[in-house]
Formats: C-alpha cells, structure tokens, sequence
C-alpha cells in the first residue's frame, strides 16, 4: 500500500471535528489488511498529523482551544486505532477502532457542551453520552455478528438484546433531562411521558 493510499485511509471516518456530535450510522470500512511496513507508517503519520492539527490549536484560547486539542488527540487516536484494525484484521480489533471512534467524538462534544449554560448543556451532556452508549453498543453487536468463535445466532440475540436496552436507557435519560426546562405540572406529564415512551416505571 503505498503512502498516499495509507493517507486516504487514515483520513477516512475522521469527519466529526466540524460536527458537534457526528455519529456512526453505518459500519465503518477497513481496506486490504495492512503489511507490517505499512502499519508502521500509518502509526507515524497518524503522530505526524497530531503535531500540525495540535500546533494549529496554539493560535487559538478559551473553549475553541480546548475543542480544537479534542479535535486533534480524536484525530489521532482514532487513525491509530484504525490502522490496527487493518493490520490485525480481527473483529476484535474492528469493534475497538470503533468504540475509539465513539469516545473521541464524545470528548469533542463535550467540550462543545462547555459552550453552553444551563439545561441546554446539561442536554447536550446526556447526548453525548448518549451517542457513546450507542457507538459502543452498536460495535458490540456488530463484533458479536461475526466472531466465528461465539454461538453466532443465540450470541447476537442476546448482544442486540443488552445494545437496545442501553440506547433505550441512554435516550430515556436524555428526554428526561429536557423536562428539566419545564415546571410543574407540565414538567410532571414530561417526565410521565418520557417514562412511557421508554418503558420505565
């Protein structure tokens, strides 16, 4: 694989620096796995990167300085984490580069939280949150789906099973902290609501 191909794929999937809360709606692709030799470049230019996108953060201050470092450390752990997923061509490895992609972009968010005041951010919270429950569930299920080693059918069942209860939990979580915004009983039919859209006694 030659260089200018390892830059293509280290930059594929690394779009959520400009969103405040890019999700992974579908499973991210790995190429052809990766030889020893390119592994290694792949790792050094993910280093290679981290060290403009950090020292581009320098002119910033304040919150914008903090959201630009998450941006950058997200940046280049999840490269990494990719390249060790081509390298090692593993479902294992695969759901870990995933669930790296989740929690770099929760960092992101949240540091885009701290933009925020009140009950929006304690929302924008419980949505990050959220979206990192749902990454690592949906990594979970898909490693579960094709570990050859497992009992595919019964194991996926139950996976899929413990993902929909954590997003349904996470997202619960989330419409109640809304109420919060209400009072009385306006706030009391919220959380009733919420509680019965969800399931929750």
């Amino acid at each position: 694989m030659s260089r200018t191909m390892i830059a293509v794929f280290l930059s594929a999937g690394l779009g959520f620096a400009g969103a405040a809360m890019a999700q992974m709606h579908s499973p991210m692709t790995y190429p052809t796995p990766l030889s020893k030799a390119d592994h290694t470049q792949a790792l050094k230019d993910a280093d290679a990167q981290y060290k403009i996108a950090k020292k581009a953060c320098e002119s910033l201050s304040g919150n914008a300085k903090d959201i630009c470092a998450a941006e950058a450390t997200g940046n280049q752990k999840v490269a990494k984490a990719q390249a060790e997923a081509a390298y090692k061509h593993t479902p294992k490895a695969r759901e870990q580069a995933r669930v790296t992609y989740a929690e770099a972009n929760y960092k992101v968010a949240i540091e885009r939280c701290d933009d925020m005041a009140g009950n929006p951010k304690d929302v924008c919270v419980k949505e990050a949150k959220s979206a990192l429950v749902k990454g690592k569930a949906d990594a979970k299920v898909d490693r579960v789906a094709t570990d050859a080693n497992r009992e595919a059918a019964a194991t996926k069942t139950e996976a899929r099973k413990d993902a929909n209860e954590e997003k349904r939990e996470a997202e619960y979580k989330v419409a109640v902290e809304k109420c919060d915004a209400l009072a009385g009983a306006a706030k009391d039919a919220c959380v009733s609501a919420a509680k019965s859209q969800f399931g929750m006694r």
